[in-house]
This record gives C-alpha cells, structure tokens and sequence, in this order.
C-alpha cells in the first residue's frame, strides 16, 4: 500500500495524482487533517484515512499496512519538530519498505531557519531506523507568483543579492517524489531538487518582458526587507522567515547541485520562465 500524508494540501493532492498514474487505486491511500476534501479520491477507489501530525492515533491508524509512504513535511513552521516525531515514531512500528521525506536544499550544511527542522527530521528517521530516501526540495515557482500583480505594480523587492532560487513547480517535485517511492531511489539516497533557477533580479526581468513594462528589483537588507513584508501585511514572525530564505539564497543554500530532480523526471524540469509567462498573461489578461 502506498501511503501520501497531507493529501489534504496542493503537494500531497499533486503526488497523489502522479501516483495514481502508476499504481492502481485500491494501491493508494490518501490522508490528511481534512478528509472532506479527499472525496473524489474515495470515488476513484482511493483509500482515505485521517492523519493529523497532532494526533498520533490517527497515524498509526493512517500507517497501518503501508509499504511505502511519501511523508510531506508538515507546513506549521515552529510547531514541525514535534509533529513530525509523532510521524517518525509511528513510522518506526510499521514494516514500511521505503519513507520518501519532502527535506530542503542542503539540510544538514544549511543555517537558514527553516533548514533546522528538517535536519532534525532527517535524523530522527535515521536514529529510528526507518528505511528512507531524502527529498531535499528547493522553492517552488509559484512562491515567487502569489504576489506578481503588486510586482509588475510596484516593482519587486528583496534580500537575496545575486543568490540563486534554484526552484521548480509543485507537480514537478511531486512526480519526482511519486518516481523516488516508486522504484527510482532506494532506502540511504540523499537527492538534492531543483531546476535551472533564477536570480530575484532575473526574475523581474522575465516578468518586465512578459508583462511589456519595466518590473525594477530593489535589493534590501535583510532587516529592511523583513520590514517591507510586514508592511505588506504578513505577519512579523512569517516575515522575518522569508527575509532569512533570502539571506539564505544569497549564501546559496537554495541553490541545487547536480541534476537530481532531471534524473528523476526522466525529462528536463518545467521552465521557470514558461511558468512565469502563463502568471504574467492571467494578471495582465485581468486588468
């Protein structure tokens, strides 16, 4: 049985997907906090359990018969730590074949804040002695597009000098992980994800020439970015993590060695520019 947690959010439900391209649905389970919305998979044929990082009943219940399971990191930054020692040590009771981990780029090297619990993850699931495969993914894309109306607006701003964002799409590093779990890692692999990327002020540049007006990146400190987000509207905590990413990229900690994720596409990674345009095109398109 092949097991996604956090089917329930757009990495798991896209890995799901992907799996379901290759396994039969009575092969696939699909859990996630909100089972509600994994009702189309039920229709599918799909099995759909609960798993809550935050209650570890739900996830031995959620791991029963697994074989090989794709443990999507959980997205409550400050909080992962002890919710992902609830998935490791369920994990540790089960006789799974293979746990493929969704890390980030150079975990155990990286100081960026948010490397520091998934480093911790990845030894846990060594010292548990769970047979696993590392996803160290880079950023996505579409992090970089939430807010590409106020750039082509305003302008883009930033932090991370001419660091690069080796990033790639969601449903690319989730075929990647659906390849890895199902045959193309073993148990020991450490794969380090991302395609071909971009500068901040490579970027702007594409978004200046897909939008037909001057997009400017201004870099800030960190400090000064940080603020800029908070002005924004995120809050300060959220913010201080991005401004810190980008500090991060600089240092090229999001950077990606190798041809990792290519290998395990068995094709090029979607380009970013490709990605950027159709963005751009719905923004201008809506104006």
């Amino acid at each position: 049985m092949y097991v996604v947690t956090g089917a329930t959010g757009a990495l798991g439900r896209l890995a799901v997907e992907a799996l379901l391209e290759r396994v039969p649905a009575t092969e696939v389970r699909a859990t996630g906090r909100r089972v509600e919305t994994l009702a189309d998979l039920a229709d599918r044929g799909v099995d759909v359990r609960r798993a809550d990082y935050d209650d570890p009943a739900s996830l031995a219940e959620a791991f029963t018969g697994a074989t090989r399971v794709l443990f999507v990191s959980g997205s409550d930054a400050g909080a992962r730590l002890e919710q992902h020692r609830a998935v490791v040590d369920a994990l540790a009771t089960t006789d799974v074949e293979l746990v493929a981990y969704t890390s980030i780029l150079h975990a155990q090297a990286s100081d960026m804040v948010l490397a520091g619990e998934h480093a911790a993850t990845e030894r846990m699931l060594t010292d548990a002695g769970v047979p696993s495969v590392l996803l160290r993914n880079g950023w996505y894309v579409e992090n970089f597009l939430a807010g590409v109306a106020g750039d082509i607006e305003r302008g883009m701003v930033g932090a991370s000098g001419e660091g690069r964002f080796d990033a790639a799409t969601r449903a690319d590093y989730a075929e990647a992980a659906v390849a890895a779990l199902t045959g193309a890692a073993s148990a020991g692999d450490v794969l380090e994800l991302g395609g071909p990327g971009f500068t901040r002020a490579e970027l702007a540049a594409e978004i200046s020439r897909a939008a037909g007006r001057d997009v400017p990146y201004t870099d800030l400190s960190v400090d000064n970015f940080a603020g800029a987000l908070v002005a924004a509207g995120l809050p300060e905590a959220f913010a201080a993590v991005l401004a810190d990413s980008d500090r991060g990229a600089a240092a090229g900690w999001l950077s990606a060695p190798g041809d990792d994720l290519a290998r395990l596409l068995g094709r090029p990674a979607t380009p970013w520019r490709e990605v950027v345009d159709a963005a751009v095109r719905d923004v201008v398109a809506a104006v």
